[in-house]
């Protein structure tokens, strides 16, 4: 994992705390909420990624010396400074499981704790869940249509500078195999994957040397670029050679890869020369600025393509770019508070809340969560947050618990889970999701709705500041 200290985070964040703890309010308790205001790529949800890197480093973020000398230099006080010195965050964070399942304007984390440490570490908050949900939303996208088929993440090089870390992390999350990311493959447990350059092929006098020499350097999971020169004049014959000498001395060519030109077309060609040669065990893999829409379209072409490499696409969660999460307060120093907007879909739900996941008697999602007051149990009934007259009768169904206590008192309280572990609980979750909800194209629009006692809640603050 990357090294950060607490200065990974914006300058007002810092002011703000500043006047806090000069004002005696710096132990105020206060509750925020971490949520996100529309589904990424037009999509139905997202998939929640990034808790286990934020808890560690929340465990272990402080202001290093260096920090604190080049805080100096923007007008912080040595009182204050004094104070940082020993910061820890001691709070309370409640969250939803990482690879769920989730939606927008309701809470997908709740941090409790004093208003100085909520507010620190607000932006490294925000910066790491909203990167990595998006791109787990998005790998999950790709999985949904490259069905059990093989993707590997190769997009590091492509990526906005050290976020292609992370991007490899969260691609797992949502349902990638592998990826070309040598660190984050020792440093999270992936298994890593790779190929050859275009460039290794040119170095050489002939393309047959340049894959015989890779075939003895590297003959466990030997896969062959095709495309440098002509790939079904050239590449796939001279592979093809090479696949036969390797079986001569008990070794197996994985497989080739087509990195341009019609992949259908290139696949399909590739197959039958393959098939033909008695390699059928040979795989294609592909590449080539993939997405979920060309993956989509190059399988109803019907094209054998057994794994697909994406890379720039995938870790720069395109066509998005960013997950529109926010933090915002919603109870401090004993009193709910609420954010009051001319627009109604921005104006915030007050108090500490809860979250449950509607579902029959046989344990299936219906479309719906309901946000209550976090002591509330079983609400009866659900009211649409912005739409007053649309409401959900909620008596005889099962109600789910999501959020729960994964940090308290500044403890880590869940045992952390393998890459492989949250992929397999975050299909499971998805599975739950009836189909309409994972369409590309006019999912149907998932339910939240807010309980009788938080709605009268609400409204009792917005009338309270229009009087």
């Amino acid at each position: 994992m990357l090294d950060f200290t607490a200065t990974y985070t914006d300058l007002y964040q810092l002011s703000m705390a500043q006047v806090y703890f000069h004002q005696g309010h710096k132990n105020d308790i206060a509750v925020f909420d971490y949520f996100f205001r529309k589904n990424p790529f037009k999509g139905g949800y997202a998939i929640f990624a990034g808790l286990q890197d934020v808890l560690k480093i929340i465990d272990e973020l402080k202001f290093s010396e260096e920090d604190i000398a080049y805080l100096k230099t923007q007008d912080f006080d040595e009182e204050f400074l004094g104070y940082l010195k020993g910061f820890k965050f001691n709070g309370n964070i409640y969250s939803v499981q990482e690879g769920d399942v989730v939606f927008p304007t309701r809470p997908v984390l709740q941090v409790e704790a004093s208003i100085v440490e909520a507010q620190i570490i607000e932006t490294l908050l925000l910066n790491f869940l909203n990167f990595q949900t998006l791109i787990a939303t998005k790998a999950n996208r790709i999985r949904l249509v490259a069905g059990e088929r093989m993707l590997l993440d190769f997009g590091l090089r492509r990526a906005q500078g050290p976020g292609g870390y992370y991007a490899s992390r969260a691609a797992v999350v949502g349902g990638f195999n592998g990826t070309s990311n040598v660190l984050a493959g020792r440093d999270f447990d992936i298994p890593v994957s790779g190929t050859m350059a275009h460039s290794f092929i040119q170095s050489y006098d002939d393309e047959l040397s340049a894959f015989r020499d890779f075939a003895e350097g590297r003959p466990r999971n030997c896969v062959l670029l095709v495309d440098t020169y002509d790939t079904l004049k050239s590449g796939v014959p001279n592979a093809i050679k090479v696949a036969r000498e390797m079986e001569k001395r008990g070794q197996k060519l994985l497989a080739i890869r087509l990195d341009s030109g019609d992949l259908a077309y290139l696949a399909k060609q590739s197959r039958k020369l393959l098939d033909d040669a008695g390699l059928d065990y040979v795989k294609i893999a592909a590449s080539n600025q993939l997405d979920e829409f060309v993956i989509k379209s190059l399988l109803e072409q019907e094209a054998p393509i057994d794994i697909f490499g994406v890379g720039t696409n995938l870790v720069i969660g395109s066509p998005d770019g960013a997950l529109d999460g926010v933090y915002k307060l919603t109870f401090s120093a004993e009193k709910p508070r609420i954010k009051i907007s001319e627009s109604i879909i921005k104006i915030t739900l007050p108090h500490k809340k809860q979250v449950y996941r509607v579902k029959n008697d046989n344990g299936e999602a219906l479309g719906a969560d309901v946000v209550t007051l976090a002591e509330e149990e079983k609400p009866e009934r659900m009211f649409h947050p912005f739409e007053p007259f649309k409401s959900m009768e909620l008596t005889g169904l099962k109600l789910e618990k999501l959020l729960q206590p994964v940090m308290k008192d500044g403890e880590i309280k869940i045992d952390f889970r393998s890459l492989t572990e949250i992929a397999r609980y975050s299909k499971k979750r998805l599975a739950e999701l009836p189909t309409e909800y994972k369409r590309f194209n006019n999912p149907h629009i998932y339910k939240i709705g807010i309980s009788q006692n938080l709605k009268e809640e609400r409204d009792r603050l917005i009338s309270s500041f229009k009087k």
